[in-house]
This record gives structure tokens, sequence and C-alpha cells, in this order.
């Protein structure tokens, strides 16, 4: 029983972090077109007002993008539209138990 009461302590900081599970683009994705809707959806509920997502540019200029409503509040969206290049979406989430995690979605918009 204690073992079991240690093992739920220890592990439920790791359940409190908001961990990106999907994301449109996708890592490492190659787009046809400037057009891309963002979507990056959390394991978790975040506080989506006091999150934030940021472009980094080909030349590595970074750019704050506004995020749009979500229907969900496990969910980050934003519309950009963009000329050809590498980029990354930016992002920094803070879960509503007060966790902050970051990571980075690379993708490259075709030239063609």
């Amino acid at each position: 029983m204690r073992l079991a009461a240690l093992l739920t302590l220890i592990a439920s900081p790791a359940f409190a972090h908001a961990i990106l599970i999907d994301s449109t683009p996708a890592p490492q994705a190659y787009l046809h077109g400037g057009h891309v809707d963002v979507a990056l959806r959390y394991n978790s509920r975040i506080d989506a007002p006091r999150s934030k997502l940021t472009l980094i540019r080909p030349d590595h200029s970074a750019e704050r993008i506004a995020s749009a409503g979500a229907d969900t509040p496990d969910v980050l969206k934003a519309t950009l539209d963009l000329p050809p290049g590498d980029y990354v979406i930016r992002w920094q989430v803070l879960a509503v138990d007060g966790h902050i995690t970051r990571g980075d979605v690379p993708f490259t918009i075709d030239p063609k």
C-alpha cells in the first residue's frame, strides 16, 4: 500500500505538464503553398491567454504569432501566410496547474 502511494506521488508531477501530442503542421513537414493552419494539441488543458507561439523565420528573426480561438481547452490555433523557406513554430504553454513546457515544430514551405 505504501509503495502504491509513493509511486502515485512520484508520477503525479509528470502528468501535470502540458505535453504536445499532435501538431499541424507535423514536425519536419514539407508544405506546398504558403497558407498554414496551425493547430497544436496538448495532453491536458492549457491556459491559452498565458501561452505563446513564436514564428522563427528563415533569417532567424522571431515574430509572435497571434493565437486564434480554439474549440477545446487543450489546443492552440493560428493561421499564417508565409513565403517559401524553413520555419519553426516555437511554443510555450502554461498548463492550468502552473507548469510551463516548451518546444519547437520545424517545417518547410515549398518554393514551388
